[in-house]
Protein backbone atom coordinates (compact mmCIF):
# COMPACT_ATOMS: atom_id res chain seq x y z
CA UNK A 1 0.00 0.00 0.00
CA UNK A 2 1.47 3.31 -1.05
CA UNK A 3 1.96 5.98 1.55
CA UNK A 4 -0.54 8.86 1.33
CA UNK A 5 0.58 12.46 1.21
CA UNK A 6 -0.75 15.00 3.69
CA UNK A 7 -2.63 16.66 0.82
CA UNK A 8 -4.43 13.41 0.09
CA UNK A 9 -5.28 12.96 3.76
CA UNK A 10 -6.66 16.48 3.99
CA UNK A 11 -8.58 15.94 0.74
CA UNK A 12 -10.19 12.81 2.22
CA UNK A 13 -11.20 14.84 5.30
CA UNK A 14 -12.71 17.59 3.15
CA UNK A 15 -14.63 15.04 1.08
CA UNK A 16 -16.18 13.57 4.21
CA UNK A 17 -17.07 17.01 5.54
CA UNK A 18 -18.62 17.93 2.18
CA UNK A 19 -21.06 15.01 2.49
CA UNK A 20 -21.85 15.80 6.11
CA UNK A 21 -22.30 19.52 5.47
CA UNK A 22 -24.38 19.03 2.31
CA UNK A 23 -21.84 20.92 0.19
CA UNK A 24 -23.83 20.39 -3.01
CA UNK A 25 -27.01 21.73 -1.37
CA UNK A 26 -29.21 18.84 -2.51
CA UNK A 27 -30.56 18.12 0.97
CA UNK A 28 -31.10 21.82 1.69
CA UNK A 29 -33.12 22.08 -1.51
CA UNK A 30 -35.66 19.64 -0.04
CA UNK A 31 -36.21 22.02 2.86
CA UNK A 32 -36.42 25.01 0.56
CA UNK A 33 -39.15 23.26 -1.43
CA UNK A 34 -41.19 23.17 1.80
CA UNK A 35 -40.50 26.85 2.52
CA UNK A 36 -38.05 25.94 5.28
CA UNK A 37 -34.34 26.46 5.89
CA UNK A 38 -31.76 23.73 6.36
CA UNK A 39 -30.29 22.83 9.75
CA UNK A 40 -27.04 24.67 9.04
CA UNK A 41 -28.69 27.70 7.44
CA UNK A 42 -30.66 28.10 10.64
CA UNK A 43 -27.49 28.16 12.72
CA UNK A 44 -26.06 30.80 10.39
CA UNK A 45 -29.10 33.00 11.08
CA UNK A 46 -29.06 32.39 14.82
CA UNK A 47 -25.37 32.87 15.57
CA UNK A 48 -22.85 35.62 14.95
CA UNK A 49 -21.12 35.23 11.55
CA UNK A 50 -18.32 32.64 11.49
CA UNK A 51 -18.78 31.89 15.20
CA UNK A 52 -20.21 28.36 15.00
CA UNK A 53 -17.91 25.55 16.10
CA UNK A 54 -19.25 22.06 15.40
CA UNK A 55 -18.44 18.90 17.28
CA UNK A 56 -19.37 15.25 16.72
CA UNK A 57 -19.88 15.80 12.99
CA UNK A 58 -18.50 12.32 12.25
CA UNK A 59 -20.68 10.45 14.72
CA UNK A 60 -22.48 7.44 13.19
CA UNK A 61 -25.25 5.20 14.43
CA UNK A 62 -24.55 1.57 15.23
CA UNK A 63 -28.01 0.13 14.56
CA UNK A 64 -28.15 -2.95 12.31
CA UNK A 65 -31.89 -3.67 12.61
CA UNK A 66 -34.04 -3.64 9.44
CA UNK A 67 -31.06 -3.07 7.17
CA UNK A 68 -29.94 0.06 9.01
CA UNK A 69 -26.30 -1.09 8.82
CA UNK A 70 -26.43 -0.08 5.14
CA UNK A 71 -28.00 3.35 5.81
CA UNK A 72 -25.73 6.37 5.97
CA UNK A 73 -27.03 9.22 8.15
CA UNK A 74 -24.73 12.27 7.92
CA UNK A 75 -24.04 13.69 11.41
CA UNK A 76 -26.78 11.26 12.53
CA UNK A 77 -29.42 13.85 11.72
CA UNK A 78 -28.41 16.60 14.13
CA UNK A 79 -25.82 19.38 14.09
CA UNK A 80 -24.33 20.23 17.50
CA UNK A 81 -21.79 22.73 18.74
CA UNK A 82 -21.39 26.24 20.15
CA UNK A 83 -21.15 29.80 18.91
CA UNK A 84 -21.91 33.34 20.00
CA UNK A 85 -24.85 35.75 19.97
CA UNK A 86 -23.76 39.39 20.22
CA UNK A 87 -20.41 38.02 21.35
CA UNK A 88 -21.88 35.92 24.19
CA UNK A 89 -21.44 32.12 24.06
CA UNK A 90 -24.32 29.68 23.58
CA UNK A 91 -24.53 25.93 22.95
CA UNK A 92 -26.82 24.79 20.15
CA UNK A 93 -28.27 21.81 18.34
CA UNK A 94 -30.18 21.82 15.07
CA UNK A 95 -32.05 18.75 13.86
CA UNK A 96 -31.77 17.92 10.15
CA UNK A 97 -35.13 16.82 8.76
CA UNK A 98 -33.53 15.93 5.39
CA UNK A 99 -31.75 12.97 6.98
CA UNK A 100 -34.14 10.19 8.04
CA UNK A 101 -36.66 12.89 8.95
CA UNK A 102 -34.40 14.18 11.71
CA UNK A 103 -35.41 11.11 13.72
CA UNK A 104 -33.82 10.62 17.10
CA UNK A 105 -31.75 7.51 17.62
CA UNK A 106 -29.11 6.62 20.19
CA UNK A 107 -26.19 8.47 18.56
CA UNK A 108 -28.39 11.48 17.75
CA UNK A 109 -29.45 11.70 21.39
CA UNK A 110 -25.91 11.27 22.72
CA UNK A 111 -24.79 14.24 20.63
CA UNK A 112 -27.48 16.43 22.18
CA UNK A 113 -26.73 15.08 25.67
CA UNK A 114 -23.01 15.86 25.30
CA UNK A 115 -23.91 19.41 24.26
CA UNK A 116 -26.27 19.78 27.27
CA UNK A 117 -23.60 18.51 29.67
CA UNK A 118 -21.02 20.93 28.28
CA UNK A 119 -23.44 23.86 28.49
CA UNK A 120 -24.28 23.11 32.12
CA UNK A 121 -20.60 22.71 33.02
CA UNK A 122 -19.69 26.01 31.35
CA UNK A 123 -22.77 27.88 32.62
CA UNK A 124 -23.92 28.83 29.12
CA UNK A 125 -27.45 28.99 27.58
CA UNK A 126 -28.73 26.12 25.41
CA UNK A 127 -30.76 26.66 22.22
CA UNK A 128 -32.35 23.66 20.55
CA UNK A 129 -33.79 23.81 17.01
CA UNK A 130 -36.37 21.04 16.72
CA UNK A 131 -37.38 19.62 13.31
CA UNK A 132 -37.88 15.89 13.68
CA UNK A 133 -40.29 13.11 12.86
CA UNK A 134 -39.75 11.72 16.36
CA UNK A 135 -38.13 8.54 17.64
CA UNK A 136 -36.16 6.42 15.15
CA UNK A 137 -38.39 3.36 15.25
CA UNK A 138 -35.66 1.02 13.93
CA UNK A 139 -33.63 1.67 17.09
CA UNK A 140 -36.48 0.76 19.44
CA UNK A 141 -35.83 1.31 23.14
CA UNK A 142 -32.49 2.99 22.43
CA UNK A 143 -34.48 5.92 21.02
CA UNK A 144 -36.68 6.03 24.11
CA UNK A 145 -33.60 6.05 26.33
CA UNK A 146 -32.27 8.95 24.27
CA UNK A 147 -35.32 11.05 25.04
CA UNK A 148 -35.11 10.16 28.72
CA UNK A 149 -31.49 11.31 28.91
CA UNK A 150 -32.39 14.61 27.28
CA UNK A 151 -35.39 15.22 29.58
CA UNK A 152 -33.26 14.47 32.64
CA UNK A 153 -30.68 17.06 31.62
CA UNK A 154 -33.36 19.61 30.76
CA UNK A 155 -34.61 19.24 34.30
CA UNK A 156 -31.19 19.36 35.94
CA UNK A 157 -30.32 22.52 34.01
CA UNK A 158 -33.66 24.23 34.77
CA UNK A 159 -33.06 27.42 36.74
CA UNK A 160 -29.29 27.10 36.24
CA UNK A 161 -28.88 28.05 32.57
CA UNK A 162 -31.47 29.51 30.18
CA UNK A 163 -32.92 26.86 27.86
CA UNK A 164 -34.68 27.87 24.64
CA UNK A 165 -36.55 25.62 22.20
CA UNK A 166 -37.21 26.65 18.60
CA UNK A 167 -39.83 24.52 16.82
CA UNK A 168 -39.32 24.66 13.06
CA UNK A 169 -41.15 21.63 11.76
CA UNK A 170 -42.79 18.62 13.38
CA UNK A 171 -42.18 17.89 17.06
CA UNK A 172 -44.28 14.87 17.94
CA UNK A 173 -44.86 12.26 20.61
CA UNK A 174 -42.29 12.12 23.40
CA UNK A 175 -40.17 14.74 21.64
CA UNK A 176 -42.49 17.52 22.81
CA UNK A 177 -41.56 17.10 26.46
CA UNK A 178 -38.06 18.51 26.10
CA UNK A 179 -39.39 21.86 24.79
CA UNK A 180 -42.07 21.79 27.51
CA UNK A 181 -39.38 21.62 30.22
CA UNK A 182 -37.30 24.43 28.72
CA UNK A 183 -37.84 28.09 29.57
CA UNK A 184 -39.16 29.45 26.26
CA UNK A 185 -40.65 27.93 23.12
CA UNK A 186 -40.38 29.84 19.82
CA UNK A 187 -42.63 28.92 16.88
CA UNK A 188 -43.22 30.04 13.28
CA UNK A 189 -46.73 30.34 11.89
CA UNK A 190 -47.65 27.58 9.39
CA UNK A 191 -44.24 25.91 9.93
CA UNK A 192 -44.14 24.69 13.54
CA UNK A 193 -46.13 21.73 14.87
CA UNK A 194 -46.21 20.13 18.31
CA UNK A 195 -48.50 17.30 19.37
CA UNK A 196 -48.49 14.14 21.45
CA UNK A 197 -50.76 12.23 19.08
CA UNK A 198 -51.14 13.04 15.39
CA UNK A 199 -54.38 13.62 13.47
CA UNK A 200 -54.44 10.13 11.95
CA UNK A 201 -54.22 8.37 15.30
CA UNK A 202 -56.83 10.71 16.78
CA UNK A 203 -59.13 9.89 13.88
CA UNK A 204 -58.61 6.13 14.32
CA UNK A 205 -58.97 6.07 18.11
CA UNK A 206 -61.39 8.90 18.83
CA UNK A 207 -63.20 9.27 15.51
CA UNK A 208 -62.36 12.98 15.61
CA UNK A 209 -61.34 14.91 12.49
CA UNK A 210 -58.74 17.57 13.21
CA UNK A 211 -56.17 19.25 10.97
CA UNK A 212 -52.48 19.52 11.80
CA UNK A 213 -52.56 23.30 12.25
CA UNK A 214 -55.68 23.21 14.39
CA UNK A 215 -54.23 20.42 16.52
CA UNK A 216 -50.69 21.57 17.11
CA UNK A 217 -49.81 24.57 14.97
CA UNK A 218 -48.11 27.72 16.18
CA UNK A 219 -51.38 29.63 16.57
CA UNK A 220 -52.94 26.81 18.61
CA UNK A 221 -50.04 26.62 21.04
CA UNK A 222 -49.52 30.36 21.39
CA UNK A 223 -53.18 31.36 21.74
CA UNK A 224 -54.95 28.29 23.19
CA UNK A 225 -52.69 25.82 25.01
CA UNK A 226 -50.04 28.29 26.17
CA UNK A 227 -47.25 25.83 25.28
CA UNK A 228 -45.73 28.36 22.88
CA UNK A 229 -44.28 31.65 24.13
CA UNK A 230 -43.42 33.44 20.88
CA UNK A 231 -44.83 33.25 17.35
CA UNK A 232 -43.28 34.79 14.23
CA UNK A 233 -44.24 34.95 10.53
CA UNK A 234 -40.87 33.64 9.29
CA UNK A 235 -37.76 31.78 10.42
CA UNK A 236 -35.69 34.93 9.94
CA UNK A 237 -37.94 36.89 12.32
CA UNK A 238 -37.94 34.00 14.76
CA UNK A 239 -34.16 33.87 15.04
CA UNK A 240 -34.01 37.65 15.43
CA UNK A 241 -36.40 37.17 18.38
CA UNK A 242 -34.19 34.48 19.94
CA UNK A 243 -31.15 36.73 19.61
CA UNK A 244 -33.01 39.60 21.27
CA UNK A 245 -34.07 37.40 24.18
CA UNK A 246 -30.52 36.16 24.75
CA UNK A 247 -29.24 39.76 25.00
CA UNK A 248 -31.61 40.35 27.94
CA UNK A 249 -30.61 37.27 29.94
CA UNK A 250 -27.63 36.30 32.08
CA UNK A 251 -25.57 33.30 30.98
CA UNK A 252 -26.50 31.42 34.14
CA UNK A 253 -28.06 31.74 37.59
CA UNK A 254 -24.81 32.95 39.20
CA UNK A 255 -24.62 36.04 36.99
CA UNK A 256 -26.71 39.18 36.71
CA UNK A 257 -28.29 40.12 33.38
CA UNK A 258 -26.10 42.37 31.20
CA UNK A 259 -26.50 46.12 31.75
CA UNK A 260 -26.38 48.50 28.79
CA UNK A 261 -26.08 52.25 28.47
CA UNK A 262 -29.42 54.07 28.65
CA UNK A 263 -30.10 57.56 27.39
CA UNK A 264 -33.75 57.63 28.52
CA UNK A 265 -34.30 60.31 31.15
CA UNK A 266 -35.96 59.25 34.45
CA UNK A 267 -37.63 62.64 34.90
CA UNK A 268 -41.39 63.33 35.08
CA UNK A 269 -43.42 62.02 32.14
CA UNK A 270 -46.59 64.09 32.02
CA UNK A 271 -48.14 61.85 29.35
CA UNK A 272 -48.59 59.20 32.06
CA UNK A 273 -51.32 61.27 33.73
CA UNK A 274 -53.88 60.67 31.02
CA UNK A 275 -53.41 56.95 30.27
CA UNK A 276 -55.54 55.56 33.09
CA UNK A 277 -59.13 56.88 33.19
CA UNK A 278 -60.33 58.04 36.60
CA UNK A 279 -63.61 56.24 35.91
CA UNK A 280 -62.93 52.70 37.22
CA UNK A 281 -65.28 51.18 34.64
CA UNK A 282 -63.38 52.49 31.63
CA UNK A 283 -60.72 50.21 30.11
CA UNK A 284 -57.27 51.20 28.85
CA UNK A 285 -54.23 49.37 27.47
CA UNK A 286 -51.66 48.71 30.19
CA UNK A 287 -49.03 48.25 27.46
CA UNK A 288 -49.14 52.03 26.98
CA UNK A 289 -47.85 52.39 30.53
CA UNK A 290 -45.20 49.71 30.08
CA UNK A 291 -43.96 51.39 26.90
CA UNK A 292 -43.44 54.67 28.77
CA UNK A 293 -41.60 53.02 31.67
CA UNK A 294 -39.13 50.78 29.83
CA UNK A 295 -36.15 52.22 27.95
CA UNK A 296 -37.07 53.45 24.46
CA UNK A 297 -40.47 51.73 24.71
CA UNK A 298 -38.72 48.43 23.93
CA UNK A 299 -40.68 45.56 25.53
CA UNK A 300 -40.32 41.87 24.63
CA UNK A 301 -43.72 40.43 25.49
CA UNK A 302 -43.92 36.75 26.43
CA UNK A 303 -47.10 34.74 25.76
CA UNK A 304 -48.48 37.62 23.70
CA UNK A 305 -51.51 35.63 22.48
CA UNK A 306 -52.26 33.61 25.63
CA UNK A 307 -54.22 34.66 28.74
CA UNK A 308 -54.60 38.22 27.47
CA UNK A 309 -55.92 39.50 30.81
CA UNK A 310 -52.34 39.64 32.08
CA UNK A 311 -49.20 40.92 30.36
CA UNK A 312 -45.71 39.58 31.08
CA UNK A 313 -42.39 40.25 29.41
CA UNK A 314 -38.87 41.61 29.56
CA UNK A 315 -37.49 45.08 29.03
CA UNK A 316 -34.81 47.39 30.35
CA UNK A 317 -35.17 50.25 32.80
CA UNK A 318 -32.10 52.50 33.06
CA UNK A 319 -30.22 49.82 31.14
CA UNK A 320 -31.08 47.03 33.57
CA UNK A 321 -33.15 44.00 32.52
CA UNK A 322 -36.46 43.72 34.39
CA UNK A 323 -39.40 41.36 34.25
CA UNK A 324 -42.78 43.05 34.04
CA UNK A 325 -46.11 41.61 35.18
CA UNK A 326 -49.23 43.72 34.58
CA UNK A 327 -52.99 43.25 34.71
CA UNK A 328 -54.64 44.12 31.39
CA UNK A 329 -57.94 46.03 31.94
CA UNK A 330 -58.73 45.71 28.22
CA UNK A 331 -59.50 42.01 28.73
CA UNK A 332 -61.91 40.70 31.38
CA UNK A 333 -61.30 43.96 33.30
CA UNK A 334 -57.90 42.54 34.28
CA UNK A 335 -59.34 39.74 36.45
CA UNK A 336 -57.08 36.86 37.39
CA UNK A 337 -58.18 33.44 36.16
CA UNK A 338 -56.68 29.97 35.74
CA UNK A 339 -54.59 30.68 32.64
CA UNK A 340 -53.38 34.12 33.69
CA UNK A 341 -52.28 32.75 37.07
CA UNK A 342 -50.27 29.99 35.38
CA UNK A 343 -48.79 32.45 32.89
CA UNK A 344 -47.70 34.93 35.54
CA UNK A 345 -46.41 32.34 38.00
CA UNK A 346 -44.21 30.64 35.42
CA UNK A 347 -42.72 33.96 34.31
CA UNK A 348 -42.14 35.15 37.89
CA UNK A 349 -40.26 31.96 38.72
CA UNK A 350 -38.10 32.31 35.60
CA UNK A 351 -37.15 35.87 36.53
CA UNK A 352 -36.36 34.86 40.10
CA UNK A 353 -34.16 31.97 38.94
CA UNK A 354 -32.07 34.29 36.77
CA UNK A 355 -31.75 37.35 39.01
CA UNK A 356 -34.13 39.55 37.04
CA UNK A 357 -35.97 42.18 39.18
CA UNK A 358 -39.76 42.16 38.98
CA UNK A 359 -41.93 45.22 38.37
CA UNK A 360 -45.68 44.64 38.84
CA UNK A 361 -48.43 46.98 37.62
CA UNK A 362 -51.75 46.36 39.38
CA UNK A 363 -55.26 47.05 38.18
CA UNK A 364 -57.27 44.01 39.18
CA UNK A 365 -60.81 43.69 40.57
CA UNK A 366 -60.22 40.14 41.80
CA UNK A 367 -60.26 36.52 40.71
CA UNK A 368 -62.75 35.63 37.97
CA UNK A 369 -65.90 34.13 39.53
CA UNK A 370 -68.00 31.26 38.16
CA UNK A 371 -68.51 27.51 38.23
CA UNK A 372 -66.20 26.91 35.27
CA UNK A 373 -63.30 28.56 37.07
CA UNK A 374 -64.05 26.88 40.40
CA UNK A 375 -64.36 23.42 38.88
CA UNK A 376 -61.31 24.06 36.71
CA UNK A 377 -59.23 24.56 39.84
CA UNK A 378 -58.92 28.33 40.22
CA UNK A 379 -58.00 27.81 43.88
CA UNK A 380 -55.04 25.64 42.95
CA UNK A 381 -54.01 27.67 39.90
CA UNK A 382 -54.57 31.00 41.63
CA UNK A 383 -52.33 29.87 44.46
CA UNK A 384 -49.44 29.48 42.01
CA UNK A 385 -49.05 33.23 41.62
CA UNK A 386 -49.09 33.64 45.41
CA UNK A 387 -46.45 30.95 45.74
CA UNK A 388 -44.27 32.36 42.96
CA UNK A 389 -44.18 35.91 44.32
CA UNK A 390 -43.65 34.74 47.89
CA UNK A 391 -40.79 32.48 46.83
CA UNK A 392 -39.04 35.13 44.72
CA UNK A 393 -36.06 36.84 46.36
CA UNK A 394 -35.17 39.24 43.53
CA UNK A 395 -36.06 42.94 43.94
CA UNK A 396 -39.85 43.32 43.73
CA UNK A 397 -41.48 46.67 42.95
CA UNK A 398 -45.27 47.00 42.83
CA UNK A 399 -47.21 49.94 41.39
CA UNK A 400 -50.98 50.07 41.97
CA UNK A 401 -52.55 51.95 39.07
CA UNK A 402 -56.25 51.72 39.87
CA UNK A 403 -58.18 48.75 41.31
CA UNK A 404 -56.58 46.39 43.83
CA UNK A 405 -59.31 44.36 45.48
CA UNK A 406 -59.46 41.39 47.81
CA UNK A 407 -57.34 38.31 47.15
CA UNK A 408 -56.01 39.84 43.96
CA UNK A 409 -54.50 42.70 46.00
CA UNK A 410 -52.39 40.11 47.78
CA UNK A 411 -51.74 37.96 44.70
CA UNK A 412 -50.31 40.86 42.71
CA UNK A 413 -47.37 41.12 45.10
CA UNK A 414 -48.36 43.34 48.01
CA UNK A 415 -46.15 43.99 51.04
CA UNK A 416 -47.12 40.71 52.66
CA UNK A 417 -45.84 38.74 49.68
CA UNK A 418 -42.49 40.47 49.90
CA UNK A 419 -42.79 43.59 47.76
CA UNK A 420 -39.75 45.74 48.51
CA UNK A 421 -41.44 48.93 47.36
CA UNK A 422 -45.20 49.48 47.15
CA UNK A 423 -46.18 52.55 45.13
CA UNK A 424 -49.73 53.69 44.42
CA UNK A 425 -51.23 56.27 42.12
CA UNK A 426 -53.62 58.73 43.86
CA UNK A 427 -56.67 57.43 41.94
CA UNK A 428 -56.01 53.83 43.00
CA UNK A 429 -58.51 51.87 45.09
CA UNK A 430 -57.17 49.38 47.62
CA UNK A 431 -59.96 47.55 49.39
CA UNK A 432 -61.50 44.16 50.13
CA UNK A 433 -63.91 44.70 47.24
CA UNK A 434 -65.43 47.43 45.10
CA UNK A 435 -67.68 49.99 46.77
CA UNK A 436 -70.88 48.72 45.13
CA UNK A 437 -70.35 45.12 46.24
CA UNK A 438 -69.21 46.12 49.72
CA UNK A 439 -72.26 48.31 50.32
CA UNK A 440 -74.59 45.52 49.23
CA UNK A 441 -73.04 43.24 51.86
CA UNK A 442 -72.50 45.67 54.75
CA UNK A 443 -75.60 47.84 54.47
CA UNK A 444 -78.16 45.45 53.02
CA UNK A 445 -80.66 45.98 55.85
CA UNK A 446 -80.28 49.77 55.81
CA UNK A 447 -80.91 49.88 52.07
CA UNK A 448 -83.98 47.65 52.34
CA UNK A 449 -85.40 49.84 55.12
CA UNK A 450 -84.90 53.11 53.24
CA UNK A 451 -87.81 54.86 51.51
CA UNK A 452 -85.67 55.60 48.45
CA UNK A 453 -83.49 52.52 48.19
CA UNK A 454 -81.48 53.67 45.17
CA UNK A 455 -80.74 57.07 46.70
CA UNK A 456 -79.65 55.54 50.04
CA UNK A 457 -77.52 52.96 48.27
CA UNK A 458 -75.75 55.66 46.26
CA UNK A 459 -75.10 57.71 49.41
CA UNK A 460 -73.55 54.68 51.10
CA UNK A 461 -71.42 53.92 48.05
CA UNK A 462 -70.05 57.47 48.05
CA UNK A 463 -69.37 57.24 51.78
CA UNK A 464 -67.55 53.92 51.34
CA UNK A 465 -65.48 55.29 48.43
CA UNK A 466 -64.44 58.29 50.53
CA UNK A 467 -63.39 56.06 53.41
CA UNK A 468 -61.83 53.05 51.66
CA UNK A 469 -61.58 53.32 47.85
CA UNK A 470 -58.31 55.19 47.87
CA UNK A 471 -54.66 54.40 48.62
CA UNK A 472 -54.43 56.49 51.78
CA UNK A 473 -55.94 54.01 54.24
CA UNK A 474 -53.29 51.47 53.18
CA UNK A 475 -50.61 54.18 53.28
CA UNK A 476 -51.62 55.14 56.84
CA UNK A 477 -50.73 51.62 57.94
CA UNK A 478 -47.50 51.44 55.95
CA UNK A 479 -48.93 48.89 53.51
CA UNK A 480 -48.16 51.39 50.73
CA UNK A 481 -44.74 53.04 50.87
CA UNK A 482 -45.63 56.08 48.78
CA UNK A 483 -48.54 57.61 46.90
CA UNK A 484 -47.08 59.22 43.79
CA UNK A 485 -48.36 61.16 40.77
CA UNK A 486 -48.33 58.99 37.63
CA UNK A 487 -45.65 61.07 35.95
CA UNK A 488 -43.09 60.12 38.63
CA UNK A 489 -43.49 56.35 38.09
CA UNK A 490 -40.44 55.67 35.94
CA UNK A 491 -38.18 57.85 38.08
CA UNK A 492 -39.24 56.09 41.29
CA UNK A 493 -38.70 52.67 39.70
CA UNK A 494 -35.23 53.69 38.48
CA UNK A 495 -34.36 54.89 41.99
CA UNK A 496 -35.73 51.70 43.57
CA UNK A 497 -33.78 49.43 41.22
CA UNK A 498 -30.58 51.27 42.15
CA UNK A 499 -31.09 50.92 45.91
CA UNK A 500 -32.30 47.31 45.64
CA UNK A 501 -29.28 46.21 43.63
CA UNK A 502 -27.57 44.97 46.79
CA UNK A 503 -30.68 43.30 48.21
CA UNK A 504 -29.95 40.15 50.20
CA UNK A 505 -32.65 37.71 51.21
CA UNK A 506 -32.00 34.20 52.48
CA UNK A 507 -34.65 31.54 52.03
CA UNK A 508 -35.09 28.77 54.62
CA UNK A 509 -32.91 25.73 53.99
CA UNK A 510 -34.92 23.12 52.11
CA UNK A 511 -34.69 20.79 49.15
CA UNK A 512 -37.44 22.64 47.29
CA UNK A 513 -40.94 23.95 47.85
CA UNK A 514 -44.11 22.14 46.80
CA UNK A 515 -45.78 24.60 44.41
CA UNK A 516 -49.50 23.80 43.92
CA UNK A 517 -49.21 22.30 40.45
Amino acid sequence: MSEKTIEQIIKALEDQKAVICDADGKRAAKQHDKGKLSARERLDLLLDPQSFVEFDAFVKHRCDNFGMDKVEIPADGVVTGYGTIEGRPVFVFSQDFTVTGGSLGEAHALKIVKMQDMALKMGVPVIGINDSGGARIQEGVDSLRGYGMIFFRNTRASGVIPQISVILGPCAGGAVYSPAITDFVFMVDKVSNMYITGPQVIKAVMGEDVGLEELGGAQAHNAVSGNGHFIYPSEEDCFAGVRKLITLLPANNLEDPPVVESDTEPGPDMAMRNIVPVNPKMPYDVKDIIARVVDNGDFLEVHQLFALNIVVGLGRIAGQTVGIVANQPMVMAGCLDINSSDKAARFIRFCDAFNIPLVTFVDCPGYLPGKQQEHGGIIRHGAKILFAYSEATVPKITVTLRKSYGGAHIAMCNKDLGSDLMLAWPQSEIAVMGASGAVNVIFRKQIEAAEDKNKRRQELIEEYETMFSNPYEAAKRGYVDAVIPPEDTRGRIVSALAILKTKREQSPAKKHGNIPL
